[in-house]
């Protein structure tokens, strides 16, 4: 080591994987469904590889809603495979009633992707924030901004597809984290 260097211990050091990880991000919803995919290499360097918004808003019946989310999902998981996932977690909306369908909405992006064998992770709004815009109290305009920055998108995202990207992101960045304190894949697992 040449005179001046610093020596820094084994597990601070991060260790690249010699693939990428293509990670996929939800942003669910009962009228729009956010989706959002990244891939990530050992070094963190995050490349963007789709993003849209499903809106499922339309379908005759709510079951059908649920339907198209599940299937489209499917859909996009087959066409681009990701290898893990993050979700957005639910929140205590004002409105029961509300909340009952975003939580079905969910819970039909979660079985489209665990029916592809895919791990779910779960994020709250304010961890997505605080990953992205490094703020937990940020609002959606900032994470959107971030978003194209981080990923080099040019031009309005919209918000749906961007919150899903910040969620794809901030799984990419939680993974890391855990990888660097020396945290095994298996412990951090557990988040769904």
């Amino acid at each position: 080591m040449s005179e001046g260097a610093v020596a820094f211990p084994e597990s601070r050091i991060p260790n690249p994987e010699s693939r990428s990880v293509r990670i996929l991000g939800i942003d669910p919803g009962s009228q729009r469904t956010g989706v959002g995919i990244i891939d990530v290499d050992g070094t963190g360097k995050l490349t963007h590889v789709f993003h849209g918004a499903l809106a499922v808003a339309g379908e005759a019946t709510f079951p059908l809603r649920l339907k198209r989310i599940f299937d489209e999902l499917c859909d996009i998981i087959a066409a681009h495979q990701p290898a893990e996932c993050g979700i957005e977690r639910v929140f205590m909306a004002r409105n029961p009633d509300s909340a009952l369908k975003l939580g079905q909405a969910r819970g039909a992006a979660i079985c489209a992707v665990v029916s592809q064998g895919i791990t779910v992770h779960e994020y709250a709004a304010t961890e997505v924030k605080q990953s992205v815009v490094g703020s937990g109290r940020g609002d959606k305009a900032q994470v959107q901004h971030m978003i194209g920055i981080l990923l080099g998108l040019k031009g309005p995202l919209q918000a749906d597809a961007a919150d899903a990207l910040a969620i794809a992101v901030t799984h990419a960045h939680t993974r890391a984290s855990l990888a660097r304190v020396g945290i095994p894949r298996t412990a951090w697992r557990r988040r769904r």
